[in-house]
């Protein structure tokens, strides 16, 4: 029961159904409540198949955890079986992390723009995606493959992994330069997965609700290797330092060709408008969104893509608008649905994790 006056749980309410509406989408005929969209955050590859096209205001998702909670789906996905910590357990700093979307939403944002700079994954993202009538759908198949192989169970996560090999196995092509591309190449998985670890790393230190020490982050990179190689990634950093390490090392593979230019002008100009345009405020909040992404990047990848990152005044202002309005969209989401079950799941029998180190946070 509420204590809230009405009209300020209703703008909670409302709040948490356009947020659901952008990452989780609502398309109950093309994906069932409970399984897996076909392509995992940020990957090569967006499968046509989803093209749902948001919701209208104040109508829940069908494919949000707060929907979904209950189902069939959600209880085989999130809630059994008793005592399985899944692939990281409550112990460890992937939970932690992934627990928090609103700096997830400016972390998703922040790997899609990163990603674009490597030629094979935009070539893969130009010719097999429909992100251009469908902007958000990447984003929402984020939420998808990120909240299962996260909190859901061991058998739930593993079958979300084999459902993305099996897209990339029938992804495959001719970048412009003549160099053919693989979505399941080792390689390129490497660069998707260390642009979605490092940006979400980045956001929730930056944006986050507590503080997160040097011993945690290395403890985050390493518990997500394994989740990468379980993918099919090879050379996957294991340390804040060896992600580091990893991009100066890649960085001559990198180029702002023109469909990496298009694709990021697109998430930055055209994708914040993928939604009917229900008020002012909800345009305010998606450019502050952009912004706080464009500001997460290395500078050398903003520069490559054209992007002004703000100016020190201008920083100091975009940080204030951004901790109010991610302070806003924690408070009208709440906890995760998957995680307060993965949590009961976990509480049920012995707990323990897959990755997590003893260690300092």
């Amino acid at each position: 029961m509420s204590f809230l006056p009405f009209p300020l749980e209703t703008f909670r309410l409302a709040v948490r159904r356009q947020v659901e509406a952008t990452v989780f989408g609502d398309a109950p005929d093309r994906v069932r409540p409970g399984s897996v969209p076909d392509a995992p955050p940020g990957a090569p590859v967006a499968a046509d198949g989803d093209r749902s096209k948001g919701v209208r205001a104040g109508r829940p998702s069908a494919l949000s955890p707060a929907a979904r909670a209950g189902s069939a789906g959600f209880v085989r996905d999130f809630e059994k079986p008793a005592g399985d910590p899944g692939l990281f357990g409550s112990d460890s700093v992937t939970w932690r992390v992934h627990g928090d979307l609103p700096s997830m939403l400016v972390g998703g944002i922040a790997a899609l723009l990163l990603q674009t700079l490597h030629p094979l994954v935009m070539a893969g993202v130009a010719e097999h995606s429909a992100y251009r009538s469908d902007p958000d759908g990447r984003l929402r198949r984020t939420a998808a493959y990120i909240g299962v192989t996260t909190f859901g169970s061991t058998e739930a996560a593993e079958r979300a992994i084999s459902q993305v090999r099996a897209v990339h196995r029938r992804v495959r092509g001719v970048a412009p330069d003549g160099t053919p591309y693989d979505a399941g190449d080792p390689h390129v998985l490497t660069w998707v997965h260390a642009c979605e670890v490092w940006c979400f790393l980045r956001a929730y230190r930056r944006f986050g609700p507590a503080p997160i020490g040097a011993v945690a982050a290395d403890r985050y990179v390493a518990e997500m290797a394994t989740l990468a190689r379980r993918l099919g990634a090879t050379g996957v950093p294991e340390s804040c330092a060896g992600a580091e390490e990893y991009f100066h090392a890649v960085r001559p593979e990198l180029s702002a060709g023109a469909q990496a230019l298009t694709g990021a002008a697109f998430i930055v100009n055209v994708g914040g408008q993928s939604l009917p345009p229900s008020s002012l405020m909800t345009a305010a909040a998606r450019a502050v969104l952009v912004q706080a992404a464009v500001d997460l990047l290395p500078r050398w990848a903003a520069s490559m893509l054209g992007l002004r990152q703000p100016l020190l005044p201008e920083r100091l202002v975009l940080r204030v608008s951004a901790d109010a309005l991610l302070g806003t969209l924690r408070w009208a989401m709440g906890t995760s649905p998957a995680l307060t079950a993965a949590r009961s799941r976990c509480a049920g029998g012995p707990v323990s994790s897959v990755q997590a180190t003893s260690g300092a946070a």
